[in-house]
This record gives structure tokens, sequence and C-alpha cells, in this order.
């Protein structure tokens, strides 16, 4: 069907104007009943969250609510929040005003103006579902003018009708997003004299300007996120309100290895042509998911999946070095989860016996536990452990040909990498593998010079330590 330009070409075109009627809420739960009867993936790119916030989020558009989404860092609050625009008419007319009025009902003086004088003649503008979401991250300095707005004496003198003119005043965010969504992230970042003046969109569904007879019934779609340590480390959501919030939904991290990977694999930005074995991509995801139960990292928080993420990339832009510089095919070894370690430390939030340790040495013996968790029940490593017995030490090059030939050197190493050694390349990675799952156990030591045997642990305290 051809857009209408002018309101009555609207009006004489066929087009629904009951859909018009509806308000934003309403529309996005009639798209989403659409969806669900037809068995549509409701949120792309969003996984983990099949049985857990999906549900709670079709709820809460089925029942037409105000929501806010609460979670630690990293836990794709603010990628839910954007996907609402799928719940959105494909295109919507609008009056050419400040608030996008609607063209049947329009609420500011402008749109309700442009109706008197053009009538049918009323030009009208097409909205796309992304020009209808509208999303303000929360700082200390917001104000409510920010949001709401206030008068424009620049606009008023132009206009020259006085500061009663109520076409001078200049909208804030939440009228201008009028129609549509508005997302407010990290909520309680707010001063709570601005909290307050979302009392009225909430309740009663309008705003008032500052000093203006001037009441706007608007239809906004207001979303939230806050991460629940801002509540004392920044500020809180005030109490009226959190009563308003219709609905409070919590995030979470991945709850399986296997869905941390599948968000790790579909956001890690990986160069063409680089391999990532299972074991190497699995113990990744195993570093995350350590770090997130260790208790000398913070759990308030948290780690966030873009630790994950980023560690991935790092992994395997180390192989894709490695390959260029030797020659080589690429793929990834264990050697270049350490690589990646500066992924690692910037995103650990450390509790005061972390801060003994260092960030770095803690990352690097979460990435050998991963290895250690990783391996498992396999067998093999008895062998390989009793060959280290009387100082012996290997080192692995860099380069998988010579790093192959020292692993055949090592005959229990040997016979338990050779099975997955399809090339040289798969062979030196799986030997790492099984090392760096040795580290892990505590009977190995990985230095510079190579791999070694662990020395005792230390007792200090009563309590058993391994050395550095």
């Amino acid at each position: 069907m051809k857009r209408p330009r002018t309101l009555g070409e609207l009006k004489a075109g066929g087009w629904p104007l009951a859909r018009l009627r509806r308000s934003v809420r309403d529309e996005a739960r009639e798209n989403l009943a659409a969806k669900l009867r037809g068995g549509e993936t409701l949120f792309p790119g969003i996984y983990g969250y099949e049985e857990t916030v999906i549900p709670a989020l079709v709820r809460a558009v089925l029942a037409r609510q105000h929501f806010i989404l609460l979670g630690l860092r990293g836990q794709a609050k603010t990628r839910i929040l954007r996907s609402l625009i799928r719940l959105l008419d494909p295109e919507l007319p609008a009056l050419d005003t400040p608030l996008r009025d609607h063209p049947l009902a329009p609420v500011s003086p402008e749109g309700r103006r442009l109706l008197r004088e053009a009538g049918d003649d009323a030009p009208l503008v097409w909205l796309t579902p992304e020009d209808r979401y509208v999303e303000k991250l929360a700082t200390p300095d917001v104000t409510v003018a920010d949001l709401i707005g206030e008068l424009d004496p620049i606009k008023a003198a132009r206009r020259g009708e006085g500061l009663a003119d109520l076409e001078a005043v200049h909208y804030g965010l939440i009228p201008r997003a009028n129609r549509g969504v508005f997302a407010v992230n990290e909520l309680p970042d707010l001063p709570a004299r601005v909290q307050v003046a979302l009392f009225n969109v909430l309740e009663e569904g309008d705003v008032q300007v500052r000093g203006f007879p001037l009441r706007l019934p608007l239809d906004v779609w207001l979303v939230f996120s806050a991460n629940p340590e801002d509540y004392t480390a920044r500020g809180r959501i005030v109490t009226p309100l959190k009563d308003r919030i219709d609905a409070e939904i919590r995030t979470h991290y991945p709850r399986s290895l296997e869905a941390g990977m599948r968000i790790t694999r579909a956001e890690a930005r990986l160069p063409e042509g680089v391999r990532i074995p299972d074991f190497v991509a699995r113990a990744v995801e195993r570093v995350a998911f350590l770090a997130r139960r260790d208790p000398r990292v913070d759990p308030a928080s948290g780690v966030s999946q873009r630790l994950a993420i980023a560690l991935l990339e790092q992994v395997a832009a180390g192989a894709e070095a490695r390959a260029l510089s030797q020659g080589e095919a690429p793929l990834a070894r264990p050697r270049d989860v350490y690589g990646g370690l500066s992924a690692i430390t910037g995103k650990l939030e450390l509790e005061y016996e972390g801060e003994l340790v260092g960030a770095e040495a803690l990352a690097r013996e979460l990435i050998a536990r991963a290895f250690a968790e990783e391996w498992g029940e396999r067998p093999g490593l008895e062998a390989v452990a009793a060959w280290f017995e009387e100082g012996r030490v290997l080192e692995l090059p860099d380069a998988a040909e010579a790093a192959w030939a020292r692993v055949r050197e090592v005959e229990p190493l040997f016979a338990l990498a050779t099975p997955h050694a399809a090339t040289v390349v798969e062979g030196a990675a799986w030997a790492e593998f099984a090392l760096e799952a040795l580290v892990g156990r505590g009977l190995l030591r990985r230095a510079e010079a190579g791999y070694r045997k662990a020395p005792p642990p230390e007792v200090a305290d009563g309590r058993e330590t391994l050395p550095p």
C-alpha cells in the first residue's frame, strides 16, 4: 500500500485507522501475540533466558506493563530493551511535530494548531520502529528539564508571543518518545528529584512542564534497567518509583556452559579461517564460570559475559598471529588462552584475598583450573606426570612443528596426543591441553623455562598452600 502523504489521503486511502487508536503497549501486546501464535523467535540473539527471563518478559508485555530489568553487568539488559522495537509496527503515521502526534488525536499545542490550520492537508511523517525507541543512560547530572522539558526563551522571543506561549516549550526526552518506547539504563543513578518526575508518567500517563498550565497525556512505554550493586554504591531507586514500576524482571548469567558458549560465539568477532578446538573454547567459557564462583572475586560486581567474549577474541588473535609468523595453519592452542590475560584481569573486581594474590596470578590460576575441569576423567595423565619425576623439564616452542618434535620425545605424552593429531598443529594443541590439565591439578608447574614437576605444597598457618 502506498504511503499517504497527508491526513486526507490517510483517511481516504483505506489505511486501517483502527490500528492507530491502539496505545504503544497495546500494539506491542498484539504483535507479541502474533509472534507467539506463529512460533517466531521473540528475541533473536538473546540466549540462556529461554526458561527464565523471556517468559517473564512475555507476561509483562501481554499485561501491558512498564518493567525494569534488574541484574549484574554483562547480562544483556540493554540488548533486551533495544529488542523491544521488534514488537512495534513496521511503520506508523504521525503529524510532523516534535511529539510525533497522533494524526487524529494530537496532544501537543503544535499538533492541535496544525490540524486547525491545515485540516486534511496536514502533512504526515512515517516512523520506523527505530524512530520510536529513545534511550537515556542515567547519570547524576540529568535534570528534570532533560527528561520532561522547560521553557525555551529563545523560541518564545522568535515567536513573539511572550513567555505564556505554550509552543515555546522545549520538550525533553520523554515527550519526544511519545507513541514509542523510552528506556532508562542504570536507573538508580538518576537523582531522587528526577526520579520523582517520573511518577506522573508511570501512574497517570502524562507530564507537566514546570511553570506552564500544560498537561500532555503521553503514550509512552517506560522500561528500565538497573544493577543491584548501584543500590548501595552510587544511588537507589526511590520507593514510590519502585512501587509504580509494574514488573521487576531478574536477569542472570548463563546457567550452563553450553548457553555461555552460545552467547560467546554469537558475540565474539573472530577472524575468518581461525579454528578454535572445542576444548579450548570450553576452557575459555569455564574461566568465566570459575571466576563467578571464586570467593576472591567480588560477587556483588559479578563477572560479565564480556570476559569470555573478549578472551575468545584474544585467543583467536593469538592463533592468527602465530600462523602468520610461523606459516602454519591457524589453530588455537591452550597457550593462546594465557596470551589473553589482558581480557581477564581488567574485568575482575577482587576481594581483599584476591588483591593479595594479584589479578594476573589469579587469572593464570583460573585458566589452569579451567583446563583441568575440561579434561575431566579422560585417562592418561598419570603416565605423563610420572615422566616429569627426577626433575625433567619440557619446553614447547611456539611453532607447531618444533613443539610436536619435542612431544615425540615424551613417550606417554606422544601416545596420549597421537590419536588427536590429524595434523602436527592439532597434535601440539592436544599435548598442551594435557600439560595444562596437569598444571590445573597441581601436578606440574608452568614457567618460562617450560613444564616441570610442581614442588610439594607449603604449609602456612596449618593450611597447605601451593607455591606460585
